[in-house]
Parts: structure tokens; C-alpha cells; sequence
């Protein structure tokens, strides 16, 4: 087993644990590999162990990763970083999700250029600034009505849920208002009916993202080790 694999295998123990305490079903929580700034040959290594669903957070690491690596199976991209509206064209060609929609004219333009492209709706996640941070995309807690309403009538987007990155914490407990903020609001915009995905948990805070109902978990060092 190689070190990427053994840590994929340690990660998904993780989830397990966490879900199990949480009374929930393992497999009710996926993961999601984040691999900026890693080379395509940690990916490939990745998939070999069974992983399948990979996250970028900047478009051309996107677009070079998923021309490097389209002879592998089964593989999905997600987009995770903020994106700008002029690059919605190329991340339709190639994500299955974009977890960061944070704007109406963001919805607007992914929608009609997934629509240009002729391919089935993208699953689009709202990414919600729950902490208010000045720094943070995501939209505004009193602008999610008007963000979601925008998903759902753009004709190439599919609403699927929310997404958060909370305020970092030393003590990954204290990122757990910040999870159950995501779920009030997704109970207060149409309850998991609506919204069934919830984006949220990075390998500092994943079992207290389990905990309050992740159904998405972001993993990037904790499977690939420290940036580069």
C-alpha cells in the first residue's frame, strides 16, 4: 500500500468513527480529496486507492490536472476555490460540482455557459460565509435567499446544498457553531429536501463537521501532507 493510499484508508476511518457516533451511516458522508498544489502523480496514486472525487481550488490547476489525468476511470472534479465569473467557461467543460457559488451573477454566468455547453446540469452548492469574515468569499447570510433562488432558475445549474469554510480555530471543537449555523440555515431555506448536500469539514474539524451533519468532508493534508 503506498503512503497516499494508507492515509486515504486513515481518513476514511475517520469518517467512519465520526459517523457511527453520530448515529449516521458511513457511507452517508463522501469524501472529497483536495489536491492544490500537489502534482498529478499524488492523484493518480489517490485514485488507484479507490478515490474518485477531487477538489481544486484554482481553474488552471483544474484544467491541467483533469488533461493530465483523463485516462483514469470514473474520475470527478470539484471545483472548491472562489471563482470569478470570467472563468465560468472552462470550469463547466470539466467540474461535476462547483461548491462556491456565492452570487447571483455568478450563478447566472455558470448557468448559462453550462447551458452553451451542452452537457447535463452542474451541481452547484452555495457557499455561505457563516462567520462574516471580511477576508472569506461567500455570500452573505441575508443574501442566501436571493443566491439559491438564482441556482435554481438558471437552466445548466442543478441546486444540490450548501458550502462553508468557518473562521480557523485552534481547537477544532470551536468550529462546531459555525457547522450548526450551516444547518439552521439550510433547515431555514428548505430542509435537506431542498438542499440534501452539506459541504463543510477540512481535516483540522472533520469529525465535528460529521457531527453536525456533513455530507460532503474536504481533505487535502491529511491524505497529501502540508502544501507545497
Amino acid at each position: 500500500m503506498s503512503e497516499i493510499a494508507a492515509r486515504i484508508a486513515g481518513v476514511r476511518q475517520r469518517i467512519a468513527r465520526a459517523a457511527s457516533a453520530a448515529g449516521r451511516a458511513p457511507d452517508s458522508v463522501r469524501l472529497l480529496a483536495v489536491s492544490k498544489t500537489k502534482p498529478a502523480g499524488a492523484l493518480r496514486e489517490a485514485h488507484a486507492a479507490g478515490q474518485r472525487d477531487f477538489g481544486e481550488n484554482y481553474v488552471q490547476e483544474l484544467v491541467d490536472k483533469a488533461a493530465a489525468l483523463a485516462d483514469l476511470e470514473g474520475i470527478c472534479w470539484h471545483m472548491i476555490g472562489h471563482l470569478q465569473r470570467n472563468k465560468a467557461r472552462q470550469v463547466v467543460k470539466i467540474a461535476s460540482a462547483v461548491h462556491t457559488v456565492d452570487s447571483v451573477r455568478l450563478a447566472d454566468e455558470l448557468g448559462k455557459r453550462a447551458a452553451d455547453a451542452g452537457r447535463g446540469p452542474l451541481t452547484a452548492l452555495v457557499e455561505v460565509n457563516v462567520g462574516g469574515e471580511a477576508q472569506k468569499s461567500g455570500c452573505a447570510i441575508d443574501a442566501l435567499g436571493d443566491v439559491l433562488a438564482a441556482v435554481e432558475r438558471a437552466p445548466g445549474l442543478r441546486l444540490s446544498g450548501l458550502m462553508t469554510v468557518p473562521p480557523h480555530t485552534e481547537d477544532p471543537a470551536d468550529a462546531r457553531p459555525f457547522f450548526d449555523r450551516l444547518v439552521e440555515l439550510r433547515d431555514a431555506h428548505g430542509g435537506a429536501a431542498r438542499l440534501p448536500e452539506l459541504s463543510m469539514g477540512m481535516t483540522h474539524d472533520l469529525e465535528h463537521a460529521v457531527a453536525a451533519g456533513a455530507t460532503w468532508v474536504r481533505v487535502g493534508t491529511a491524505i497529501f501532507g502540508e502544501r507545497d
